[in-house]
């Protein structure tokens, strides 16, 4: 044990995390308490160096990035959540919903580009027929067969079965017979009904969108979770969010990985917030790691916070740094200052001098190549 780790064990111990700190070393499982504790701490270096030892338990030094493209195929939406900048009136000048040819020509260029993923995620437009996802789906299995298809989170499913007069399991399983392999973790927000109310009163509640993935689990269509933070939520929203997370996982082990997102305040409602800080972002990401103890793959969304603080976080539990994009637009609607594109060398240059192992993955987290 070098000097440093046995100065910061022992700090720990000494100090106000002491207690969640012995759960740690022990491999037990955190509580309610011991995450709000974690999450009022100033201890942020503890913090990381507890996150980093249980993301080296769980994950050794391997870090993930894939080769993905993203298609947000119409910002047209009747939600018009607040706390959001991406969603359009119809009618409304930056209204547009792609065509299937439009889809098609992205879903070519992602494919000669060598992408193993296309991302695909939109508003709720209640122009938009049921065969048109079917559709859009088909379309992107022809043209890129070779890519998983990550698509539709659960407030779209939601929908999309509401608009059918389908039960969401049938949409599922008529998805993913033409195509679909996974579902984002998108629309989560926070689960606290209050705050949700607050930040998007007409998305669906959070027991309905676990219901979403949970049915998906039992299908066999893996899921990614996320959670918003960092706009009008306490320590315990938070915690609670995660625990609800933890706990479905426990029943499915259908997740396949959790993205903490921070909130862009830019161009919404709450455009009077400051957005968060660094401190915060790691702490988040560190927490959260700490906390789902049965999720195996902790993401830093590097289009959110930059990829300088999510090479950071590699040290703070994370082990996962999102893809290449190319062409995110709702994150930059909300005043996102990123590249929208990062190419792969920047990422084994970036994942390298942090010290660890770049693995190019897939949707489904299977190994492409090791750049050991």
């Amino acid at each position: 044990m070098s000097a440093i780790v046995e100065h910061i064990r022992t700090e720990l111990s000494r100090g106000e995390l002491a207690a969640v700190a012995a759960r740690v070393y022990a491999g037990q499982r955190l509580s309610r308490e011991d995450g709000i504790r974690l999450f009022e701490s100033q201890d942020l270096l503890g913090i990381g160096f507890l996150a980093d030892l249980a993301r080296q338990r769980a994950c050794g030094d391997d870090v993930y990035f894939i080769n993905n493209a993203h298609i947000n195929h119409t910002n047209v939406c009747q939600n018009l959540c607040d706390l959001c900048a991406f969603g359009k009136q119809a009618g409304s000048p930056e209204a547009y919903t792609l065509t299937l040819s439009e889809i098609e020509a992205k879903a070519r260029a992602a494919a000669a580009a060598g992408v193993t993923e296309i991302h695909i995620v939109g508003g709720l437009n209640p122009e938009l027929p049921y065969e048109y996802y079917l559709d859009l789906i088909r379309t992107v299995r022809r043209v890129a067969p070779r890519a998983c298809i990550q698509a539709f989170d659960a407030v779209e499913i939601d929908y999309i079965a509401t608009q059918a007069g389908r039960p969401v399991a049938d949409v599922l399983q008529e998805l993913r017979q033409v195509g679909l392999d996974s579902l984002p973790g998108g629309g989560a927000e926070i689960f606290t009904p209050e705050v949700r109310r607050r930040l998007c009163a007409r998305k669906i509640d959070g027991q309905r969108w676990l219901m979403v993935h949970e049915t998906a689990h039992r299908l066999g269509i893996p899921t990614n979770a996320t959670m918003l933070y960092g706009h009008l939520e306490t320590a315990a929203d938070r915690v609670d969010h995660l625990l609800a997370l933890r706990e479905l996982q426990d029943r499915t082990g259908g997740f396949l990985a959790f993205i903490p997102l921070a909130f862009h305040p830019a161009n919404t409602a709450f455009s009077n917030l400051p957005g968060t800080t660094g401190v915060d972002d790691l702490k988040v990401l560190a927490i959260s790691r700490l906390l789902l103890d049965n999720f195996r793959h902790i993401k830093a969304f590097w289009i959110m916070m930059g990829p300088k603080l999510a090479q950071v976080a590699l040290h703070f539990g994370v082990n996962d740094l999102d893809g290449t994009v190319r062409e995110e637009r709702i994150f930059h609607d909300a005043g996102a200052a990123t590249p929208q594109y990062q190419p792969a060398a920047s990422f084994l240059r970036s994942i390298r001098a942090a010290g660890r192992i770049p693995v190019e993955r897939d949707t489904l987290y299977r190994e492409i190549r090791r750049y050991a």
